[in-house]
């Protein structure tokens, strides 16, 4: 009985070393000081920045649609390519990000809700059609864009 006991205490303890395959990522507190040794800037978590300020990254911005449409994201949200929402490399899930386009400095504010853009470095953005359509880029298929972390939507 005793070597049931220890070989069914093994086996559940093997069983629970494999179940933690994705890394837990906590939530952002509003305002706390984020950096990260991998990453090639620092942002305030839920801050705003002033329009005048430094962006918090500079690069290519791409879209995303209707082929992904009612997908899961990498947060678990079902994607919606009429929403505000995109998908960034190393910002925390549900961080406000303004997107300003720089030829013709108009902006939005997107959620972010997946992992992405692969491929070229340049690239640092992924938005949803919506945003794009506002910014304007739909058509290009991509844009040059300033990111500034912000607190939210509005």
């Amino acid at each position: 009985m005793r070597r049931w006991i220890t070989l069914g205490f093994i086996l559940a303890s093997a069983q629970c070393a494999h179940e933690t395959t994705r890394p837990f990522v906590a939530p952002t507190p509003a305002l706390e000081v984020q950096s990260r040794p991998d990453s090639d800037y620092a942002f305030i978590a839920g801050a705003g920045s002033p329009p005048h300020s430094a962006p918090d990254q500079v690069g290519i911005a791409t879209w995303y649609g209707q082929a992904f449409a009612g997908r899961k994201t990498s947060n678990g949200e079902r994607f919606d390519p009429a929403a505000m929402t995109a998908a960034h490399r190393k910002l925390p899930f549900g961080t406000w990000v303004e997107v300003r386009r720089v030829d013709t400095g108009s902006s939005v504010r997107v959620r972010i809700t997946d992992r992405g853009p692969w491929g070229d470095a340049s690239r640092i953005i992924d938005l949803s059609k919506a945003a794009a359509d506002l910014l304007g880029f739909t058509r290009e298929g991509t844009a040059k864009v300033e990111l500034r972390v912000v607190r939210g939507p509005s």
